[in-house]
């Protein structure tokens, strides 16, 4: 089992680092290129300004969830791991 956990814990560590990753990139690198952008119009306003008011915060949305569906999965394969060790000790 301690197997297990060291796997499991070891896939969140890396799976924070990504999503973390992409946030940082999405707040901090995304604002440093997005004058190259200016001229691309949409709806009338510039295209920087989606991705400041909306497309950062639809980002952060999907980081949420695509953390909550793998560690969802995660979890089931920890418990799927925690039930066959019970059961070869029975």
């Amino acid at each position: 089992m301690a197997r297990a956990h060291r796997r499991y814990w070891r896939f969140n560590v890396a799976l924070i680092a990504v999503l973390m990753t992409i946030g940082f990139i999405v707040s901090f690198g995304l604002p440093l290129v997005a004058q190259r952008f200016e001229h691309i119009r949409v709806a009338g306003f510039p295209l920087p300004f989606y991705f400041g008011a909306q497309g950062a915060i639809l980002v952060y949305i999907a980081l949420i969830l695509v953390y909550i569906v793998l560690m969802q999965i995660a979890d089931a394969r920890l418990l799927r791991a925690a039930r066959s060790e019970r059961g070869d000790a029975a």
